[in-house]
């Protein structure tokens, strides 16, 4: 939505989809940015690791503070909605890497299992992991202190993708049964068009059409992916989106209900309570105590 501060990538001439940066750099630099206010709401257009070294803070992802300390790492993935505290009396490394980062690098079989990535709903994007920190920390920086060679970037991914394979293990999370990698990429393909169509369409019809297979298939391979319906992923991903809208802009009930793509107001406000149980002004009110 257009209230919250949609970020790219940021570019130069020596990154193109993969960013180290140090924690007390960036810190020194929030002040001074200038297209948003890092300590308020922003959606990421890439993957982002915080890892934490030294100190204890906190960081919001969609909406929820999570208390961090040295050994945290905190998995943000792309379309999420993050805030770094005011004032942060922490250290540690923010990775960032884009999607096509991903797909390029990364094998199809270890996004299939990488829960941060396409599946980040289902499970706490928090873990403590120090002595796994640790080491891979070690093995990137060592890898880009090397000189840059056509090998390096392959390198670097592969760093990042045992680590993240290791945290999924570490979190001992759920393989999805009967899942079929095959439907990946059209998994892919559904979340990008909700994302950018949710405000004209929640039709689960719509988009089977727009992407040229059945209902019953797109409804198969998302439950496989998600455990819901495309129907529960659409819903849920509207109502997070209002949420977001409620609590970090100024806009009343009935301009977000609009903005939305609600053609009326009680609609709106129907749609919100059957999925959450509450109307979105007894929503707002409990979060503004």
């Amino acid at each position: 939505m257009k209230n919250i501060p949609n970020i790219t990538f940021q570019k130069d001439e020596n990154t193109t989809d993969f960013e180290f940066i140090n924690l007390t750099t960036l810190f020194d630099k929030l002040s001074h940015v200038e297209d948003h206010n890092p300590t308020q709401p922003h959606r990421i257009s890439f993957f982002a690791l915080l890892v934490v070294t030294q100190g204890t803070g906190s960081h919001q992802i969609d909406l929820i503070d999570y208390e961090i300390k040295s050994g945290t790492v905190l998995k943000i993935a792309k379309g999420q909605v993050h805030a770094f505290q005011k004032n942060p009396n922490y250290q540690g490394y923010l990775i960032l890497f884009t999607e096509s980062f991903v797909l390029h690098y990364f094998s199809k079989s270890s996004i299939n299992l990488i829960s941060h990535l396409y599946n980040h709903y289902l499970f706490s994007p928090i873990s403590n992991e120090i002595s796994l920190n640790e080491t891979f920390l070690s093995q990137l920086k060592s890898e880009i202190q090397e000189d840059n060679s056509v090998t390096q970037k392959n390198i670097i991914a592969s760093v990042i993708n045992i680590y993240l394979l290791q945290l999924e293990r570490h979190a001992k999370t759920k393989v999805f049964e009967n899942y079929n990698p095959k439907h990946l990429d059209v998994f892919i393909a559904f979340k990008n068009l909700v994302e950018n169509h949710f405000t004209t369409t929640r039709n689960v019809q719509d988009y089977s059409e727009m992407l040229s297979i059945s209902r019953k298939l797109l409804n198969q391979l998302v439950k496989n992916i998600t455990l819901n319906t495309a129907k529960v992923y659409i819903d849920n991903y509207v109502v997070l989106e209002a949420k977001r809208n409620i609590i970090t802009t100024k806009q009343s009930i009935k301009e977000i209900a609009f903005e939305m793509g609600f053609d009326e107001v009680t609609n709106f406000t129907k749609f919100f309570k059957k999925n959450t149980g509450v109307s979105p002004k007894v929503f707002k009110s409990e979060v503004n105590q």
